[in-house]
């Protein structure tokens, strides 16, 4: 020990010797360094320029990126590959700097997802149907349980895999495992229709063929697992079931994809499927359901200038068509059945009067067209709107809205005989009850027509969609499904495993719309963390938009705030306001997050949706500007932190207000935009369809024509203008193509001036985002990423 201590010693005293030294050696070789100039942006890629001049109505106008749509062209596509790859690299270098950014928000959107991958289980008859995705398995598998057995089924867990060990028995029924499907369907598997038949026989479905690029239908004998040798079709957009599940009725697109042509095949029969009808009209369009009683069939054939229904007999469906309703003009038309009447939910205009919203009429089912007489239901009443309805054996259910506030709201069936119209009032509806602060209200599948329970989604900003189940018949009701963030995991109640809490709740509500607001925990809402505030903006012309604005309380400071405004405003659809869980990070990091209601979109009525379209495009674009311009007056979001966020349609309605307003906001993000109307609508290479045109304009109308050439994003980039950084994302399955996205982001850069600071970028992925969720957590991170970098 001595030794080592002294020679430790020795070594200290040594090196204190010659430090004086070095130090010395060092100090006269020093030099100072000079700072490092830091590394020069990437520069963004610059494709090809190939002019097309196209005219129409007299007028011309210069193309320079027509080439990218040209699908045929091989050398162009050559050209668009090698474009593609420099986007790719592109983003990445901008990007580049952001990458612990992006995983720590992947991370943080990833350990909110739903642990638990099952659907909450729908009961239809003495079965009990749901999905569920088994481990490391990238798709789900549709199985039942008998309900007899299962009364306590709370999850597919419980009994795990559906095997109770107790009787020795296999309890689920595995009906279709879609990694099976994707395996036909060269590695893909995305379902757009399943139809179960009324006797529990049969599955129809339909599995989208990536090569041939169209849904095939498919029917699958539950009995025995085999897949049905007929029938087998390409290009199905509708199926319905009639003769208690032996026949089967679909409907054929043509290959612009409009749907033309109805067939009923025979399941079990050899002979051919029987064509019912053909629409020839270019213009024309046919759609088919099923009653919910399965008694009847609806066909339902419009165009722009005309609705026709027909009725048939399901029991017999070669017996052929019964005209029920014929109407002028293009107008939503549903028909139920409940004892020997007819019910017809419509927005038809009336009297030739058009009507602001929809209604309900009745009639009875044995009369001739001629003799058949449709009687409204219920008085018009401003200050109460029917949005949707759903029926059952005994009851009407009513979704409701006065003013921004939702009702639910169930009727007794049969109605009081009718002398004259209802008044809703007289009936005394007892609302079911609601969280606060809901955005919209959806009816589930509800197949079981003689059931007391029917089930709907209730959508908040401030809570995570609840899956409720009402029984009509007491007013009790049960949260089947909804994640609960606060513990991080996913709440699923079925049946008498319900929590008691919950119906004692309804039964304290009574009457009233909203449940104890104390009661946050109930419905898991998290206004305990966050607000919720609508305010009134006015628009350029007086029209009062409602604007939803949600924050941290926390983390409100005045004028302070990053904030991120939605818009859509397209196709009469409401705005959507759910609960997203991505958004979460955002608002954590102190971001207000907005919502701009404007005109063209839902929640206002018709009137509502025709101020904001075709000629009147502009009022939407107007709309959102002045949205913005509110959030920044009012100190609620900072100036010059103000993000803009659209989806499709919104996509245009951002970008146009950009090209308007180019200073008013900071960034923007366009998720699979429609941008370049002009072209798109009068040459279009994706097939459009009626609503396309009715929404955005026909170009063969001068009038219509004008408009959309104001409006288009991609014709009205001005030049010599600082834009917004902008961030495009597209993908090769949207029904929206590549091309446009890729042309506008080109002139964008081709037409501004560029700043580094204010990059416009493009992201492209292969798959649909939507149904994969971890890629969706990847490009939500990236979106993320990107906005809290070009705010800093």
């Amino acid at each position: 020990m001595r030794h080592l201590l002294s020679s430790f010693r020795h070594n200290q005293l040594n090196h204190r010797r010659i430090t004086p030294r070095i130090h010395s050696i060092f100090c006269a070789n020093y030099k100072p360094q000079k700072p490092q100039p830091p590394p020069a942006p990437p520069s963004p890629p610059k494709p090809p320029k190939k002019p097309v001049t196209f005219t129409h109505h007299g007028e011309s106008w210069e193309d320079p990126y027509s080439w990218m749509s040209q699908l045929n062209d091989k050398v162009a596509m050559r050209h668009m590959d090698v474009y593609m790859e420099q986007e790719e690299k592109y983003i990445e270098a901008v990007m580049s700097d952001t990458e612990r950014l992006q995983s720590k928000l992947q991370s943080e959107m990833g350990s909110r997802l739903s642990n638990e991958l099952s659907t909450p289980p729908l009961r239809w008859g003495p079965w009990l149907y749901y999905r569920r995705v088994e481990e490391g398995k990238q798709y789900p598998v549709l199985c039942r349980r008998l309900a007899r057995v299962n009364e306590d089924f709370i999850s597919n867990k419980s009994p795990s895999a559906g095997f109770d060990f107790t009787s020795g028995k296999r309890i689920e029924q595995k009906l279709l495992d879609y990694n099976e499907e994707a395996e036909r369907f060269g590695g893909y598997a995305y379902e757009e229709l399943s139809e179960v038949s009324p006797d529990h026989r049969y599955l129809a479905y339909t599995m989208y063929d990536k090569d041939n690029d169209c849904f095939k239908l498919s029917v699958r004998d539950l009995n025995f697992g085999s897949l049905c040798s007929k029938p087998q079709a390409d290009r199905v957009s509708n199926i319905a079931w009639g003769k208690d599940g032996q026949a089967l009725l679909y409907v054929v697109t043509d290959h612009c994809k409009r749907p033309y042509r109805i067939y009923c095949s025979m399941i079990g029969s050899e002979q051919d499927d029987v064509l019912l009808i053909e629409e020839p009209s270019e213009n024309g369009y046919v759609n088919i359901r099923h009653t919910k009683d399965f008694q009847f069939l609806t066909v339902h054939i419009f165009s722009t200038t005309s609705s026709k229904i027909f009725l048939i007999d399901a029991a017999d469906p070669l017996s052929g068509m019964i005209p029920v309703w014929d109407c002028e003009a293009q107008a939503h038309c549903v028909v139920e059945h409940h004892q020997g009447y007819l019910y017809l939910f419509t927005d038809a205009a009336k009297n030739g009067q058009l009507v602001d919203h929809h209604y309900l009429l009745r009639s009875p089912v044995n009369c001739s067209l001629n003799k058949r007489k449709w009687e409204n239901i219920f008085s018009d009443d401003s200050e109460v709107i029917i949005e949707d309805v759903d029926f059952s054996d005994k009851h009407l259910v009513l979704i409701m809205r006065d003013k921004r506030n939702f009702r639910l709201c169930p009727i007794s069936l049969p109605l009081p005989s009718m002398k004259e119209e209802i008044k809703l009032k007289e009936l005394s509806p007892q609302s079911l009850p609601l969280p606060k602060n809901v955005s919209q209200i959806k009816p589930g599948t509800n197949y079981d027509f003689y059931s007391s329970t029917m089930r709907f989604t209730i959508s908040s900003p401030l809570m995570p969609d609840a899956v409720v189940d009402y029984d009509l018949s007491n007013g009790k009701w049960n949260i089947v499904q909804q994640q609960n963030l606060l513990h991080e995991r996913t709440k699923v109640l079925y049946g008498t495993s319900s929590s008691a809490s919950f119906i004692q709740s309804a039964r304290n509500s009574g009457s009233n719309n909203e449940v104890n607001p104390e009661n946050h925990s109930t419905w898991n809402d998290l206004s305990e963390f966050y607000a919720c505030e609508v305010h009134n903006v006015m628009s350029y012309d007086g029209i009062i938009v409602p604007l939803t604005v949600v924050y941290s309380p926390k983390r409100k400071k005045q004028a302070d705030n990053p904030g991120l405004l939605h818009g859509h405003g397209a196709y009469g659809e409401i705005l959507d306001k759910r609960w997203r869980s991505e958004l979460k990070s955002l608002l954590d990091r102190g971001w207000v997050i907005a919502y701009a209601d404007v005109r063209g979109g839902g929640g206002g009525g018709k009137k509502w949706h025709h101020d904001g379209r075709r000629t009147k495009k502009i009022n939407s674009i107007y709309d959102y500007i002045s949205c913005a311009k509110f959030l920044i007056e009012r100190e609620i979001v900072q100036y010059n932190k103000l993000a803009g966020w659209g989806y499709s349609a919104g996509g245009l309605l951002v970008a146009s207000a950009i090209n308007s307003c180019p200073s008013l906001l900071r960034a923007a993000v366009l998720e699979v935009p429609f941008l370049d109307p002009t072209n798109t609508l009068l040459n279009p290479i994706l097939p459009l369809t009626p609503a396309d045109y009715d929404e955005f304009g026909y170009p063969g109308d001068i009038t219509d024509f004008q408009a959309i050439r104001k409006y288009s994003p991609y014709d009205n980039i001005q030049k010599d203008i600082l834009y917004p950084a902008i961030l495009v994302t597209s993908s090769f399955n949207t029904r929206f193509g590549v091309w446009e996205a890729a042309k506008y982001v080109a002139r964008v850069r081709e037409c501004s001036i560029y700043d580094p600071k204010h990059p416009v970028l493009l992201n492209l992925t292969a798959d649909i985002v939507e149904e994969n969720r971890y890629l969706h957590c990847k490009e939500s991170a990236l979106e993320t990423a990107f906005l809290i970098k070009m705010m800093e």
